[in-house]
This record gives structure tokens, sequence and C-alpha cells, in this order.
């Protein structure tokens, strides 16, 4: 019984269906029915936790997300992500998190997780954090790469938000299960799992409507849009960090 992750899913389900969001997802068949898996997410977008769960739904799975200690800290939604079963990650004290992972993961559960750690301003994919396939290795369980395109445009940094009724396309795919061996090289492993992820993205990007006018600044300077590119994003997350440590210290 998830008497909470349920309706949570109907709530985002209504919402999706007023803002007339339109929805293509290839690869759900890659879901496991059963079992545990660590679901590797790209990430562009404040509403991917919702987005990436979708291709579990049809099979009735529930992604644990893994998500920062903030979140669960909040009057709001601390209680849901609790309720949902979801895995809070205090970055100061990683380890307990990555424990409490592995543990759902041989529990059977899919563990939802964002290897580039924070989102991607430039829409490129990041470098990517160990930890994803260290999770799947210790647990022995898969890697499911999946990759969302389109979500950015509805909500993500240093851009409006457009939660209203916008029709935006947001394309998601789910590759197939990337089996990580026992001595595998963890470096090794990651950079497959982002090959495989850039490729889907590759993919998507290429199938998506085109964007012009001022929708170009949702393309990334590499595809001729306007976005950061990824030096420039690194510069910016740098500057996000440095706010953030001033905050703190000052």
């Amino acid at each position: 019984m998830e008497p909470v992750y349920r309706p949570v899913i109907h709530a985002a389900k209504t919402l999706f269906r007023l803002q007339g969001t339109q929805f293509t997802m290839t690869g759900t068949e890659n879901v496991p029915r059963e079992g545990g898996a660590v679901m590797a997410i790209n990430h562009t977008s404040y509403l991917d936790f919702m987005y990436a769960g979708l291709p579990a739904w049809p099979h009735r799975r529930y992604v644990r997300f893994m998500a920062k200690q903030s979140i669960f800290a909040h009057r709001v939604s601390g209680p849901l992500m609790r309720g949902m079963r979801h895995i809070p990650v205090d970055r100061h004290q990683g380890g307990q998190a990555f424990k409490d992972a592995v543990r759902a993961l041989k529990d059977g559960e899919i563990v939802g997780v964002f290897p580039e750690a924070t989102m991607s301003r430039s829409f490129e994919l990041k470098e990517f954090k160990p930890g994803a396939v260290k999770m799947a290795q210790v647990a022995g369980v898969p890697v499911l790469p999946v990759t969302i395109w389109g979500g950015h445009r509805v909500w993500t940094k240093d851009l409006p938000k457009r939660m209203g009724r916008a029709h935006i396309p947001v394309h998601i795919a789910v590759g197939e299960p990337i089996e990580v061996g026992r001595r595998e090289d963890v470096a090794e492993a990651t950079a497959r799992v982002k090959a495989a992820m850039q490729a889907q993205l590759d993919a998507q990007q290429a199938a998506y409507p085109e964007l012009v006018g001022d929708e170009r600044r949702y393309l990334p300077a590499r595809l001729g849009g306007t976005a950061p590119t990824p030096e420039e994003s690194h510069e910016a997350d740098a500057s996000d960090m440095r706010r953030t440590r001033d905050k703190f210290t000052g």
C-alpha cells in the first residue's frame, strides 16, 4: 500500500493535464516488474522528480528518490517525502544516505538518482558522480538510464517558470538496464552509463520540435541555442556555491 505516494502521483498527473503537457515516453518496457534498480536521471528541471517516476507507474513501481536533507526539513514537503519513503541526503554525511539507498535496493526498490548532483544550466550532461554506479554495484542491481528533454521549458534555473497551460512537449526515455560487474572499475562503469544517456539525449533532441525565437534559450549552445555554455554554467554553479558558503560563514 502507498497511502501517500499514490495520491501524489494522481495529483501530479492532474497538474500535467491542466498544463497540457504532451508526453512522449519510450522504453517503459525496460523498467523491471520487480527487484531493485538504480534509476540514473539527467537533471535540467525542478520537475524532474515528477517526470522520472512516470515510466515506472504503468508497472505499479514507485521510485524512491534521493533528495537533499533540506526538502525533508520543510514543514510541507517533509511529511510527503517521508510518506513516499524517499531517501534524505546530508551532503556533509553522505555515508548514511548511501547505506539507506543500498538497503532499499536490496529490498527490491527502484532508487532514483541524479548523477550530475545539481541541475544543468547548459542543458548538457555535466560530469557524473560515481555514487549511482557504486550503489548498483554494492547492491547487485542494474542501472536504468533515464533521460528527460523538454521539462526544462516548464521550470528551470534562471528562467521564468511556465506552470500554466503551455502545452509543452516532454520526452522521457528509459534505456536498457546496464549491469555493473562486481569487480568492474567504477569510473569506467560510470562512463558507460553517461555514454548511454548521452546517446538517448541526442536522439530525443533530434526528434524534439524545433525551437525558434525566444525558445532557443532552452537549446544548448552546441546545437545553436542561446543557453549558457558548459563553461558558463560551471561558473554560475561556482558562484551559487560561494554565495551559499558566505551565507553560513558570514
